[in-house]
């Protein structure tokens, strides 16, 4: 009875395990994060300059279909299409929803993001009453529920040359915030958020990247199987946690840069490695040395998610700070949901000892997701 009880829990942890995995198989880390700078040029003018990964306007284009008329081959027809796109799902209004009239300048490269496009609108609010307002928000709803949209108000500019109004805060300042769907619209006329306001954003980003990073929390769930006390545990998230904020600091920070996507292949190849090595071995005390190495490959990755959000100039500790913190806190409550569930299974099933047949079964299926990413990062590396 209690062998029939022990394998059925194991097949349902397996599945649940599967079920994770593949929850985004194909892409552990997607985006959906667009920005876009907002520069006033005088007389109720702005130039809006938005920005996003080239991979998600490919994805939002799927609600923006050509007819079957339009020859995609004729040059400059899919620029056309992207600029009236974004042109559509970003205003300038007033309170009273009036909006400003808007025209495509330019469609193309960013070129200082190689991998985002970028879009340059001219907004003309002469013909508008009243306080001005940014509204993105059917840009992100076409993005997804995951989307974010970090916005820059004026040129990009030191702080030493603010002026006095603009660093107490009664003129609007240089500066950015993220929003997300929900958010109120930007009022042009106040400062956009101080460093440290930013901090609860980063945050959520932060615990957002480790949820939704399938492919890391595989490698968590990996190297945990065999612990049935809390201070191996321990260790393992302290030298995984040590490690990764080294090389997420050094990689937000632009002092040491790695491929994207061959950081991505290093991580899937780390997930078969713990996973098989579980095959060999049941001790855990020793293999906070893993994660301690391996970490250093995850820092790069969680790095790439804030690279992609845009770490603020103005910024730059309070984002960093708040976006490892977020990991930290996935993490951790990643752990205090998993090694319960553990040891509850061993103590219902198997008299409070941990099962080979359990760690096998879970191992082999993170193993075959870790050889699934490994293939596709390969192939789409090459």
């Amino acid at each position: 009875m209690a062998a029939g009880l022990a394998r059925r829990a194991t097949r349902l942890l397996a599945m649940l395990t599967a079920a994770l995995a593949f929850a985004s198989a194909a892409s552990a880390h997607t985006a959906d994060i667009s920005s876009s700078r907002i520069a006033p040029e005088g007389e109720e003018r702005y130039r809006l300059e938005v920005g996003f990964l080239a991979t998600d306007i490919e994805r939002m284009f799927a609600d923006n279909k050509p007819g079957a008329d339009v020859d995609l081959t004729e040059p400059g027809v899919i620029e056309r299409m992207m600029g009236e796109f974004i042109r559509s799902r970003v205003d300038l209004r007033n309170e009273g929803g009036d909006k400003c009239s808007s025209a495509v300048v330019s469609v193309g490269a960013d070129p200082i993001n190689p991998r985002d496009s970028k879009v340059v609108l001219r907004m003309d609010c002469s013909g508008v009453e009243g306080q001005i307002f940014y509204d993105p928000f059917r840009l992100l709803e076409a993005q997804g529920r995951r989307a974010k949209h970090l916005v820059g108000m004026g040129e990009p500019i030191d702080e030493s040359r603010l002026t006095e109004a603009q660093r107490a805060g009664a003129e609007p300042a240089p500066g950015q915030v993220m929003i997300f769907p929900g958010d109120a619209p930007i009022d042009l006329s106040k400062p956009l958020l101080s460093p440290w306001e930013l901090a609860p954003k980063f945050f959520a980003a932060g615990v957002e990247h480790i949820v939704t990073g399938y492919d890391h929390l595989c490698f968590l769930i990996a190297v945990m199987l065999w612990a049935t006390r809390v201070l191996p545990v321990v260790k393992l998230v302290t030298a995984f946690t040590i490690s990764h904020s080294v090389t997420l600091s050094l990689a937000a920070l632009q002092l040491v840069d790695l491929p994207s996507h061959w950081v991505e292949v290093a991580v899937a190849a780390s997930i078969i490695y713990v996973a098989l090595e579980n095959f060999f071995t049941s001790k855990v005390d020793g293999r906070w040395r893993d994660t301690f190495a391996f970490g250093f490959l995850h820092g790069f990755a969680f790095a790439s998610g804030l690279v992609e959000i845009g770490v603020p100039q103005r910024a730059i500790v309070p984002a960093l700070a708040s976006f490892n913190i977020g990991v930290e806190a996935g993490q951790i409550g990643v752990v205090l949901a998993f090694m319960p569930l553990l040891l509850l299974i061993d103590r219902i099933f198997s008299s409070g000892v941990r099962s080979p047949r359990l760690v096998r079964v879970l191992s082999a299926v993170i193993a075959c997701f870790g050889a699934y990413w490994l293939a596709e990062r390969v192939l789409g590396a090459g």
